[in-house]
């Protein structure tokens, strides 16, 4: 009996070593491709996220993976010594599914410490200011993502109608600074509550997504948009979500003036003076959904005001047989020379000035790769446009200038941030304010 038993044990014991021992090896050699890969983001410093980022409790994490495999944008988590850790941080965007899926919850999305960071402002959880009675949504608050925006609008907005004074002698209980997915849904919940509003935006509605390239896919985490109802597909075209901006704000006649550039704000919580370029208007409260994207950076070299010159595609298709240059090397970048190459007959030079691309989303990465290893482009690293000429431009690189003829220029070289305009009216950055609540705890 006992030698039945020893002989149905060590039946076992082997069974589980014949499939345990394989299933280490491979694992092990996962592990040390995932270690070559973060040793490589760390090379081309894009293993730190730039905004929101999963924040690991490394106690809790029992290494099931669960999180690497969930992430939408594929790359951003890996398994090293038997825990979740962040690889390839620049191409995180906050999709959050990480956190959604790990079975133990050792995983948040958040933005860390922020005590350090110049570019993203103290708030409360209402997204209040330092100063009473501003607020900051959308991804100016450091939070990307159409979902977040639309919540941060409702959560501010809620917050200011249950504090509200009765005694403003304002004109608008509130004016909201920008008309993107955060700017409109704070508009669309203060009509719900009855507030007096009013949205001001220096361009159309729309935001961030006016700036995306022609029929460009948008994901968009399944999210209750008010009076309006749920945005529930996954991914939208830019032609898609702009049509739902205009259709809501014309059936809820969503009280909007564009061209009407923020300045500044003056005066206290209850009494403010919102200053713009076309005049002022006076609100009890002020909400800033002004993105981060800002108004496009130019590079100030000779011949930026060339007619051949411009800062964002709006359709590939209109441009055949060019010979284009793009200056920049971010999404909006990548994603733009990627489109015109496609066109027949163009011929796209990228202008880089650093060594290498970093923080790109995972999908531009491999698509740039794949359009430079089949020469669908070329890309000069370590150069940058020193003067623009009608048939030519200039690149200056590390070692030599070089002339290339040219028909269009398309800069991509980010945005004058809002930030100085931002620190003249007070808003302080870095460590998050505490509410009222927690104050008299």
């Amino acid at each position: 009996m006992n030698t039945e038993l020893l002989l149905s044990w060590g039946i076992g014991l082997f069974i589980i070593l014949l499939f345990l021992i394989p299933y280490i090896r491979i694992m092990k050699k996962k592990e040390a491709r995932t270690k070559e890969r973060l040793k490589e983001t760390r090379s081309k410093r894009q293993d730190k996220a730039l905004l929101q980022h999963p924040i690991i409790n490394r106690s809790l994490c029992i290494g099931c993976g669960i999180c690497v495999d969930s992430c939408p944008e594929g790359n951003v988590l890996g398994l090293i010594d038997g825990k979740a850790t962040i690889i390839h941080g620049s191409h995180c965007v906050g999709h959050g599914k990480c956190a959604e899926n790990c079975p133990v919850g050792a995983i948040e999305v958040g933005l860390g410490d922020i005590s350090q960071r110049e570019d993203i402002p103290q708030l409360s959880e209402h997204f209040e200011t330092n100063i009473p009675g501003i607020f900051i949504i959308g991804e100016l608050s450091g939070l990307a993502l159409i979902k977040n925006a639309i919540s941060h609008g409702i959560t501010a907005m809620d917050h200011i109608y249950q504090s509200n004074p009765e005694d403003s002698k304002a004109e608008f209980d509130v004016v909201i600074i920008g008309a993107g997915p955060a700017g409109l849904s704070a508009a669309l919940r203060a009509k719900e509550l009855g507030l007096n509003y009013m949205v001001l935006d220096q361009d159309q509605p729309g935001g961030t997504i006016l700036q995306y390239p022609r029929r460009k896919l948008v994901l968009v985490q399944p999210v209750e948009l008010p009076l309006y109802g749920s945005l529930k597909k996954g991914e939208y075209t830019k032609e898609d979500l702009l049509d739902i901006w205009e259709k809501v704000i014309k059936e809820q006649k969503i009280r909007l003036l564009s061209g009407h550039k923020l300045t500044g704000i003056a005066g206290d919580s209850g009494n403010f003076t919102v200053e713009t370029s076309s005049g002022p208007a006076s609100a009890s409260r002020v909400v800033l959904a002004l993105g981060r994207r800002g108004t496009p950076r130019k590079l100030g070299i000779s011949g930026e005001d060339l007619g051949k010159v411009m800062y964002k595609l709006m359709d590939a298709e209109t441009y055949k047989n060019r010979k284009i240059l793009v200056v920049g090397g971010g999404d909006s970048a990548i994603e733009a020379a990627l489109g015109l190459a496609h066109q027949e007959g163009n011929e796209v030079i990228i202008s880089y000035r650093k060594e290498n691309f970093f923080r790109l989303k995972a999908r531009n990465e491999t698509n740039i790769e794949k359009g430079i290893s089949d020469k669908l482009l070329k890309v000069i690293f370590n150069s940058s446009p020193t003067k623009i000429e009608k048939d030519l431009v200039t690149l200056k690189t590390s070692d030599t200038s070089l002339k290339i003829e040219n028909e269009f220029v398309f800069i991509f070289a980010g945005g004058e941030l809002p930030f100085p305009l931002l620190n003249s009216i007070g808003i302080e950055f870095g460590k998050k304010v505490e509410s009222k609540a927690e104050e008299s705890k």
